[in-house]
């Protein structure tokens, strides 16, 4: 090997690792953003999960104890007869094993749920400091969006958990 032969090599072998190094990094924390933006509202799911498992069960009290209500603490607002008109065996839901996700929002505090059996729809907040469940303090639109700028404002929405009621329409 002469003098000028390896010139440059050890050089060129630093910069490929540090390259293989940063790439691995970027593919690292793009990784964990996307864990956890996939991530964020399993909890709020899994008790929608378990509200609709005890339907199907036609477990009613621990479906009403998931809105923090029970026997010893009813909700003065939400009594469980009232309850039972809701979600019992003569209410639109009564056939539990129908009942589909159709969607949701994240927000800052809790997640908007939707849920939908037939032409009946109903959408559920679930709340994430107390972990209870009630009906959404607002309505979302849950009609598909007419153009990509509106899909588009919805997504950077639920991205931000901006979950402001929408606008009042004035007459």
């Amino acid at each position: 090997m002469s003098y000028l032969e390896g010139y440059g090599v050890r050089e060129a072998r630093q910069e490929r690792k540090l390259m293989y190094g940063v790439g691995i990094v970027l593919v690292l924390v793009i990784a964990g953003i996307v864990f956890y933006f996939w991530q964020r509202d399993r909890t709020e799911r899994q008790m929608l999960d378990q509200f609709l498992s005890a339907l199907r069960s036609r477990d009613f009290k621990s479906a009403y104890a998931l809105w923090g209500c029970t026997d010893r603490s009813p909700c003065s607002g939400y009594p469980f007869d009232k309850f039972m008109e809701d979600w019992g065996p003569s209410s639109p839901f009564a056939n539990a094993a129908a009942i589909n996700r159709v969607g949701g929002q994240h927000c800052s505090t809790g997640r908007i749920e939707v849920i939908r059996t037939g032409d009946k729809e109903a959408q559920l907040w679930i709340q994430r400091p107390q972990d209870v469940i009630g009906f959404a303090p607002w309505p979302i639109d849950t009609d598909p969006p007419a153009t990509l700028a509106v899909r588009l404002r919805q997504v950077m929405r639920d991205l931000v958990g901006d979950c402001t009621p929408p606008p009042m329409k004035v007459p």
